[in-house]
């Protein structure tokens, strides 16, 4: 998902040994040996393989100090492996790939037939000198927010992190350019192989730029949620939201059930909001993992929050007309009964830090007020927020051409989902325009990253062993679609 911003998955890596991993195996100069990749909030445990694998926090000053970055590799189901694996580029910015992959697993399961998949905590995230720090905001205070951010606070908030930070990190060196230097390290202590590279969210920025940085070492490239090049993370958040949720709701008033039943969504999500502006509610709900009483208060901007991480998937989506529905006859249940467990997630796995170096270095001084987003459900106070954030945070810097289209001969995939509300499909098709040998797959009545949904995953190892975007039948693609509104506590109308 992008995102300090943007979705969300859990799980974390330990280095208790695993039982079915087998003997260690040697790639290159990296010698594996047996751990596990363990999930959080669940028993399940992966079987993988660990190596350890530093490089120097400032590339330019290779004398000074090196960090270590958690690397893990999925053994691939052959007896002998195609030497040019999977790498799965993590998104947000702030995602681990080692955190991320119990919930990507299954969509690169048909991949692991023939390639091990390789996992690099990006520097800054999960494994890899983590860039995190006391004090982040929980779903209660995010709920409590009113209209519009303490841009003081947050100044003070974000210069307290750096300075937690100073004695173990320098934030100017967690950009997506020292990651992609990072990655081609590794990719000649593998032995210099190619890497097939599935990027996912803000993944696929990193994806390009690698691309960009070492053109040899790049196989083909799957990019889901796709980030152009051009794009300023934030820019276009308020937008691309409204835009979904438009469509989303179009379908709602096409449907007579669903039209009679809640009337005009639009219009009800935007009087909500105003109504909440000037009397944010307070109710007690039970929480959903413990069950106990908690109360909740809910304003304008944790309401926007909560309609906007719903709006990702398409299950959560369908449960949007009724609980906007609800939220304004004064029943806030049901929009927030979830929403500790959606909030949960994100901030198990969102490194906020190394977020903030990504954009602080590729995007902050680019960025231009946005007065056109005033009226919208996000409003246009992103950029001010960020701009004061990285006023406070040490940043490096990006290079000249870092913001150019992409250009490549590389065999590449993009996916996206049709109702995505933070990377539409018309990015995919921006970024295609580049590629020689690149093709667009739209995913129906889907939200942001599909690489796991319906037959997609069969496409994917599909296009990664033959390199031929053009020839794939995508047609069983048809068989997704919108999950049906709720319109009652019961579900769809049968």
């Amino acid at each position: 998902m992008l995102s300090t911003l943007f979705a969300a998955t859990t799980a974390v890596l330990s280095a208790a040994p695993a039982a079915d991993a087998g003997p260690g195996l040697r790639l290159g100069s990296l010698q594996f040996t047996p751990c596990e990749l363990t999930q959080k909030h669940s028993a399940a445990t992966t079987a993988a393989y660990c190596a350890p694998f530093s490089v120097p926090e400032n590339w330019d000053a290779p004398e000074g100090r090196r960090i270590a970055l958690k690397l893990a590799l999925v053994k691939s189901d052959a007896s002998r492996a195609e030497p040019d694996p999977v790498v799965l580029l993590a998104g947000g910015p702030g995602q681990a790939a080692t955190e991320v992959y119990p919930q990507a697993a299954a969509a690169l399961a048909p991949l692991r037939a023939h390639r091990h998949i390789l996992l690099l905590d990006q520097r800054g995230t999960g494994g890899s000198n983590a860039l995190s720090c006391d004090g982040a905001p929980d779903e209660d205070e995010v709920l409590r927010r009113g209209d519009g951010p303490d841009l003081e606070r947050l100044k003070r908030e974000t210069a307290a992190c750096a300075q937690q930070l100073a004695g173990r990190a320098d934030p100017r060196h967690y950009t997506t350019t020292d990651a992609a230097r990072d990655l081609s390290a590794l990719r000649q202590a593998l032995g210099g192989v190619q890497y097939n590279l599935v990027g996912v969210s803000y993944g696929t920025r990193m994806a390009q730029q690698y691309l960009k940085h070492d053109p040899q070492g790049v196989r083909s490239l799957v990019l889901d949620g796709v980030v152009p090049n051009e794009m300023l993370l934030g820019e276009s958040f308020a937008a691309d939201l409204d835009a979904a949720l438009k469509a989303q709701f179009a379908r709602c008033a096409a449907a007579p059930a669903c039209r009679e039943r809640f009337g005009d969504v639009y219009a009800s999500l935007y009087r909500v909001r105003d109504t909440l502006r000037q009397a944010p509610q307070t109710l007690t709900i039970r929480d959903p993992l413990s069950f106990a009483p908690v109360e909740r208060r809910l304003g304008a901007e944790g309401f926007t929050a909560v309609v906007r991480m719903y709006a990702y998937a398409p299950e959560t989506a369908a449960m949007l007309p009724l609980g906007i529905s609800e939220t304004a006859k004064g029943n806030l249940a049901p929009l927030l009964g979830q929403i500790k467990l959606l909030m949960g997630d994100l901030s198990d796995s969102m490194n906020a830090g190394m977020g903030l170096s990504v954009i602080c270095a590729e995007d902050a001084d680019l960025l231009q007020a946005r007065p056109q987003d005033q009226a919208l459900l996000l409003g246009d106070r992103f950029v001010a927020a960020t701009q004061a954030q990285c006023a406070a945070w040490p940043h490096g810097t990006r290079p000249a051409d870092f913001h150019a289209p992409l250009h490549t001969d590389v065999p590449l995939l993009a996916l996206s989902g049709e109702f995505d509300p933070v990377t539409p499909p018309k990015y995919g098709d921006q970024v295609v325009k580049g590629a020689s040998r690149g093709r667009h797959l739209v995913a129906p009545g889907q939200g942001h990253n599909v690489f796991g949904r319906g037959c997609l995953p069969r496409l994917m190892k599909e296009f990664v062993e033959k390199l031929q975007p053009d020839k794939i039948d995508a047609g069983c693609l048809a068989e997704l679609g919108p999950t049906p509104f709720f319109l009652d506590f019961n579900g769809a109308a049968p």
